[in-house]
């Protein structure tokens, strides 16, 4: 199984907004609003907007919104 995990995160390493699910093309598609999102004072401040896969619900940060779609 692979989990999609959408993050924003600050500069200081802190996961701000998380979302995860088992869409993929979901997963793109809120990829792209967060990192749309960014202003460019927060990205100039060291804001990321970062994509990654799991293979388990267990690895999605626990503060996560967990789609089921």
């Amino acid at each position: 199984m692979t989990i999609w995990v959408n993050e924003q995160i600050d500069p200081c390493g802190i996961i701000q907004a998380c979302i995860a699910c088992q869409n993929e093309a979901h997963a793109q598609a809120c990829h792209e609003e967060f990192k749309a999102k960014l202003t460019d004072e927060q990205k100039q401040q060291g804001w990321v907007a970062q994509l990654r896969t799991v293979e388990s619900w267990d690895e999605v940060p626990v503060a996560a919104l967990k789609l089921s779609v």
